[in-house]
């Protein structure tokens, strides 16, 4: 039995993200995976049993990293303020640093393999943020809506913030690097949409 080469097994991982990204899920396969990596087939075989072991295995790796990063100093016990600002700077932290990973999960997002990796990985994930808006409810911080409408309002903003970044434009072609200044001038117009007046 051949024994694992972690540098080899990073390679891996690192072009399976990147061919996802590229082709998609139903695009991605284990031979143009090999032939990416420049190693056998059968040398994939030794890392993982077959296409979905794999890519579920990256997926569940990479939310690990995520909510360990996302998480990072965050306080479920927090005034909304803070602890929305602490979401702001990890998720922004976490995708800058890690744009291919985060292009993976978006790409992942429809898939079966999305909702797999996440439900391994969210028990801490969902206690914290489900604490954290009990307590901002509680203290009469916000209004109670559904978690579609705060996610929207609350995330998705600095998500194309990030998109804009890493494609080095914005909207019509203009050319766009995100910067302190427009991330937290955005972050204060989500706060102001959120809060109780």
């Amino acid at each position: 039995m051949r024994t694992r080469d972690i540098n080899k097994e990073q390679l891996v991982k690192e072009k399976a993200m990147e061919l996802v990204v590229a082709e998609g899920v139903d695009g991605f396969s284990m031979n143009k995976l090999a032939k990416a990596c420049e190693i056998s087939v059968a040398t994939l075989y030794i890392y993982y049993k077959d296409k979905d072991d794999l890519i579920t295995k990256i997926a569940t790796e990479e939310a690990e990293r995520m909510n360990s990063i996302v998480l990072a100093g965050f306080d479920p016990d927090a005034s909304f303020e803070t602890g929305l600002r602490q979401q702001w700077k990890n998720r922004a932290r976490h995708m800058l640093e890690n744009p291919l990973a985060a292009m993976f999960a978006e790409a992942l997002r429809s898939s079966s393999y999305h909702e797999t990796a996440f439900k391994n990985v969210a028990g801490a994930f969902k206690e914290n943020m489900g604490r954290f808006m009990k307590n901002a409810l509680e203290r009469g911080e916000v209004d109670a809506m559904p978690l579609e409408v705060y996610w929207s309002v609350a995330f998705a903003p600095l998500y194309n913030l990030v998109r804009f970044h890493n494609e080095g434009r914005s909207i019509g072609g203009k050319k766009f690097v995100l910067n302190d200044k427009i991330l937290w001038q955005t972050f204060d117009y989500v706060l102001k949409a959120l809060k109780k007046k």
